[in-house]
């Protein structure tokens, strides 16, 4: 017993500090420094050898006299056999004792299945919405009677041409299938549809067969067809519920050089696991193929292990298997040394590395008689995956399987990025208007028919204020003002910002051009004039634009310290508590592909402050002026947006923001509730992405 802790300051000690089997020594215990300083009794149950022998001590405590304070001591015999020493302390004998911690314990758990519950119980709600909004968001064109499409009921389709390509035709057919056009009963016989009561809608009536799971359908001017409106070559589906028959799961592999939480770099990681995450939860086969980086983050991979090898290019590749969020992921280590620099960028052969990678990606799926349906490749770092795959495997026993290639950013690889396109048999990029906006680009105009826009989406597990470590007290829509409430003041003491009740703005961004630093600033200005609190974190890469900030920042802590912070650093945890803690959160990039900082604001409920660019445009929609836009959409207004990229801009949504704030503190409170119940979650893109991939396979 040499070797073991004879002590622990202000907590417990013993005496005398040596000692052998046999001996008699007192065991201290500081009663003030625990958890049991309120018990009236204080009991030592103790054993020997990792309690090898159960429990073989029990003593009740006395006050030390001689120690003073509030130290209590119990005489125990030191055991023959004894080489380490065991004891807890207890309010009681072991019965008394145990019976208490196991009503503690019980407790304790019937409060965390209730959490999960609740959680499980408002991620369900979310997703029902969603799948509504998904059957709505095309209402303006086609809907049914009833929304819910049920196996064996009568359905009306309602259509509105005056949306489409057959505007002004003077007649409609309806052209309809099931199970994404495989049905035993083919397509039905085009029907001739009759005007309905509701201005420009005509309507057609269908029997939904017990056997089916999805309805498919397109329009035509004419019987024998003529002009077609199907909805840009990806027809019009919508599912049906109650059938015998389930849809059979779709089998899809993403080949990707980023995959969080092992790999990750930037954005592509969080897509490439939440997509896959969302994806799978809707009952089909996802597969991620990924570089054995030296690098990994292997504490989030369960049960990894060497697989098989095989060889390509004159170069041995081992096979290694493990799964990531609940994920299948292949490994793939060639011996050539490629992935041992210690990093997953910043070699100066990135573009040989991870060439070499896509290769042997595409054989291992051949090697293994792996058929996938769709194989999706991300950026430029994945995109000779597509004209390799083209080139040199689809004739080999892959005749079936798809090509889908994701642009996430446009800024590097424009060759890797337009050959892909050329090669892919449907292509995306991170949102509608984003893909609008990139339209003219010299490696996408030529492809633009099969360029669409979709939106990613947060992970709901690691941004939830219900289940949110970082932040004082767990919240919902239901008790959004006291979460919020309790997170500003524990924001305010951290920084050491004035504790009052002042509208807060957030801002959490990368410094950089891209984001508007010269609109940061004066959104940090206009803040303070408008007597609010402005907290940013975050930091530039670029050494001019830090110490600019850092300058900013040293001005305002001497001039404004009760009423403004700027953290010019990454810091996790600040994050959620800003997030939670903010009534604001501005985002004024000059472009963004996406955007996720909005997205996150509103699930802390947050109200988004945004400039009208790309996938801000896409998800904020302004409460004085897109109500329209919003009920398109199946959502209500949910903050401020402004045009232009001056200041001018920015006081416009930021003074109608906060005037709010000071005007109506309960519409603001039901406004932050009405954001919150918002998904922006992969529930949606998943189903986006899905519909995807099944016009992917038509070709």
């Amino acid at each position: 017993m040499k070797k073991a802790a004879r002590s622990v300051d202000n907590i417990w000690f013993i005496k005398p500090n040596e000692f052998k089997g046999a001996d008699k020594v007192k065991l201290h215990n500081n009663k003030s420094s625990g958890p049991l300083s309120h018990v009236n009794g204080l009991w030592i149950h103790g054993g020997h050898n990792n309690w090898n022998d159960g429990l073989t001590i029990v003593e009740k405590l006395v006050r030390s006299e001689r120690e003073g304070g509030d130290w209590w001591y119990a005489e125990v015999v030191i055991p023959d056999r004894a080489l380490v020493l065991d004891w807890v302390f207890a309010d009681g004998p072991p019965n008394v004792a145990t019976m208490k911690l196991q009503e503690e314990r019980k407790l304790r758990e019937e409060a965390i299945c209730a959490k999960a519950e609740k959680t499980t119980c408002i991620k369900a709600e979310m997703k029902e919405r969603t799948l509504k909004r998904f059957l709505l968001s095309q209402k303006h064109i086609v809907y049914t009677e009833p929304l819910d499409v049920h196996a064996g009921s009568t359905v009306t389709i309602f259509y509105n041409p005056a949306n489409t390509a057959l505007n002004g035709k003077p007649e409609v057919w309806f052209r309809c299938s099931f199970n994404r056009w495989t049905h035993r009963m083919g397509p039905l016989p085009p029907q001739r549809m009759s005007p309905a009561d509701n201005g420009s809608h005509v309507k057609a009536t269908v029997k939904i067969p017990l056997d089916a799971y999805m309805m498919d359908f397109v329009f035509s001017e004419r019987e024998d067809g003529g002009v077609f409106d199907n909805k840009g070559g990806m027809d019009y589906h919508i599912p049906v519920f109650g059938g015998i028959v389930k849809e059979p799961p779709m089998n899809i592999v993403h080949i990707a050089v980023e995959m969080a939480p092992i790999a990750k770099v930037g954005g592509l990681g969080d897509v490439v696991t939440s997509l896959s995450r969302a994806v799978q939860d809707l009952n089909h086969n996802v597969d991620i193929i990924l570089p054995k980086y030296d690098c990994l983050n292997l504490s989030h991979v369960t049960n990894l292990h060497y697989q098989r090898s095989y060889s390509w290019g004159g170069t041995e590749i081992r096979v290694w298997f493990g799964k990531v969020e609940g994920l299948s992921v292949y490994f793939l280590e060639p011996q050539n040394g490629f992935f041992w620099t210690g990093c997953v960028y910043g070699c100066r052969n990135d573009a040989e590395r991870f060439g070499f990678f896509c290769h042997t990606a595409v054989e291992f799926l051949q090697e293994v008689v792996f058929h996938p349906n769709i194989i999706h490749c991300h950026d430029w770092s994945s995109a000779p995956v597509a004209w390799l795959f083209r080139d040199h495997y689809m004739h080999y026993g892959l005749s079936k399987t798809r090509v889908v290639f994701t642009i996430h950013n446009l800024e590097f690889g424009a060759h890797f990025i337009g050959k892909a396109m050329t090669y892919t048999d449907k292509a995306t990029t991170v949102s509608h208007t984003y893909s609008k906006e990139v339209a003219g680009n010299p490696a996408v105009t030529p492809d633009l028919h099969k360029f669409h826009g979709i939106l990613n989406g947060i992970d709901l597990d690691i941004w939830d204020p219900c289940n949110d470590k970082f932040i004082p007290i767990s919240y919902t829509s239901e008790n959004v003002v006291e979460g919020k409430q309790a997170a500003k003041e524990a924001l305010q003491q951290r920084l050491g910002l004035k504790k009052s009740y002042l509208p807060s703005v957030g801002i959490i961004t990368r410094l950089t051009h891209q984001k508007g630093t010269h609109l940061i600033k004066h959104a940090i200005w206009r803040t303070l004039e408008r007597n609010g609190q402005v907290v940013l974190l975050g930091s530039a890469p670029d050494p001019r634009i830090q110490n600019d900030f850092a300058n900013l920042a040293n001005q305002l802590h001497s001039s404004h310290g009760d009423h403004a912070r700027l953290c010019l650093t990454y810091d996790e945890p600040l994050s959620h508590l800003i997030y939670a803690g903010a009534d604001f959160i501005i985002v004024p990039s000059i472009f963004e592909p996406c955007g996720l900082t909005q997205l996150t604001a509103m699930r802390y409920g947050s109200i988004p402050v945004v400039r009208k660019t790309g996938g801000l445009y896409d998800t904020v929609f302004d409460d004085d002026h897109d109500t329209a836009r919003a009920e398109a959409q199946g959502l209500e207004p949910n903050g401020f947006s402004f045009d232009g990229a001056d200041s001018a801009g920015v006081d416009y949504a930021l003074n109608r923001a906060i005037s709010a704030w000071y005007d109506g503190r309960d519409w603001f409170y039901s406004f932050c509730k009405r954001v919150m119940e918002q998904d922006w979650s992969w529930n949606r893109p998943a189903l986006d992405y899905m519909e995807l991939y099944h016009a992917a396979r038509k070709h």
